[in-house]
């Protein structure tokens, strides 16, 4: 004979309310961190063209934490330039692909952006992120490979490139989202 028991639902029915909330407030949090990419324009002109975008980046607390030690944070921003084309494979007209490092000084607490040869300090983590994450570059591209009367495909993304850093981190970040922070491909057509 089985007997049912209305407390042991009751329990149970608060238990996945509380599981509920507790997931809603997780993934809040984890929305919170990463990387957006905001207001992304591409200016095309007959022999280059002008990719200008901000991007939001919020550290994890455990990104943060390792920066602060004196781990470098490693970043790479990629950007392709597609022509569709409905006959064959899409043609790949311009890419390129940007590196930054971020990296933290204890002797003179400031923050140090590398972006190729050029190094900027900053006196604050945010003020170095707020560097980071605005981008104004110019490209060339041979005379004629840019139509005025042909859309375009830009496609960018932002990301922590994780194999730039220390062997012990590359494996804790192997399965973790604390370590694995990045925008997925921002996809946007472009009509000179």
């Amino acid at each position: 004979m089985t007997v049912f028991s209305t407390r042991s639902s009751a329990g149970n029915n608060l238990a996945r309310v509380a599981l509920a909330v507790w997931l809603a407030l997780a993934a809040l949090l984890a929305g919170a961190q990463g990387i957006d990419i905001r207001r992304p324009t591409v200016t095309i002109e007959a022999d280059h063209y002008i990719l200008d975008a901000q991007f939001d980046v919020a550290l994890t607390a455990t990104l943060e934490e390792a920066l602060n030690k004196g781990v470098p944070l490693h970043f790479v921003l990629e950007f392709e330039l597609i022509r569709p084309r409905w006959y064959w494979f899409n043609e790949r007209v311009s890419h390129f692909h940007q590196e930054y490092r971020l990296s933290y000084n204890a002797l003179t607490r400031q923050y140090r952006l590398g972006v190729g040869n050029l190094h900027q300090n900053q006196p604050t983590l945010a003020e170095a992120l707020a560097v980071m994450s605005r981008v104004r570059r110019r490209q060339d591209v041979d005379v004629g490979t840019l139509r005025r009367d042909t859309t375009y495909v830009a496609a960018m993304r932002f990301r922590l490139d994780t194999s730039q850093l220390p062997k012990p981190f590359q494996l804790n970040a192997l399965g973790s989202r604390e370590w694995n922070i990045g925008s997925d491909w921002y996809r946007w057509t472009v009509t000179p």
